[in-house]
């Protein structure tokens, strides 16, 4: 059964996945004794970039007290796409692209508000991973002023083959990063270029900081740690914006 952006009930979100709807994640009951309908669930969901929780029944109860029997999908706002589709198709159109990717940016506000500023910019895709990141829900879409609707958004399994992908592809990786000694003013955004913002409290992962080709921090004089994630987003941002002319 339905119930405006949910699905719940085992078959129903079977037949949702079969019938190819774009589903946001799927939480199902921890603990939850495997039958032959589960089996088939779990064997739909190999290979699709979904994320998928295992959560106590109260979580799901919270949710619906209809007859969820322990499962729940939320519907996406959005139909993600895949980078491997959008690099080769700006380049097609004989244009430098610009692609944000976040990096643990988990509070949908702050994913909604770099959005926003992606499409007011003319970022050709936002980058996020399938699990540990904030997604389109509605309130995301509701930070974002619709501009969710318009910037393509990527969702990889995996943040770090989506950066060398982009490298491999001939883009320059820039990662926002607070260990960097060089300015963001004084790096070029001309060419190709990536834009990797880490979560708030930990940065960008370092592994795929060594991915990157330039680190850039943002000079502070005050006694606060680090801007809001959207805040230093909108900044590198303009930056390209300003050199691109």
């Amino acid at each position: 059964m339905t119930d405006n952006h949910i699905i719940f009930g085992t078959r129903a979100v079977m037949e949702a996945l079969q019938a190819g709807r774009d589903i946001d994640k799927i939480l199902i009951k921890k603990d939850r004794q495997g039958n032959e309908l589960l089996r088939e669930l779990h064997d739909l969901l190999r290979g699709r970039l979904i994320p998928v929780q295992h959560v106590p029944v109260e979580r799901l109860n919270r949710i619906t007290r209809k007859n969820h029997q322990g499962v729940i999908a939320f519907v996406a706002e959005i139909t993600y796409q895949r980078i491997e589709d959008i690099v080769p198709a700006v380049y097609e159109q004989g244009r430098d692209g610009l692609y944000v990717l976040l990096d643990g940016v988990t509070d949908v506000r702050n994913f909604g508000a770099i959005a926003r500023t992606c499409e007011c910019v003319g970022v050709d895709a936002l980058v996020i991973p399938t699990e540990g990141s904030a997604s389109a829900t509605a309130d995301a879409m509701k930070a974002s002023a619709g501009a969710l609707n318009v910037v393509p958004v990527c969702r990889e399994r995996s943040l770090h083959s989506a950066l060398r992908f982009l490298r491999d592809s001939g883009v320059r990786l820039v990662a926002a990063t607070e260990k960097a000694s060089t300015t963001y003013t004084d790096i070029t955004y001309t060419g190709p270029t990536a834009i990797v913002m880490g979560a708030e409290d930990t940065g960008v992962a370092p592994a795929h900081l060594k991915l990157c080709d330039e680190w850039v921090r943002i000079p502070q004089r005050g006694t606060i740690a680090s801007l809001n994630v959207s805040v230093a987003a909108g900044v590198l941002l303009y930056e390209a914006l300003r050199q691109r002319g």
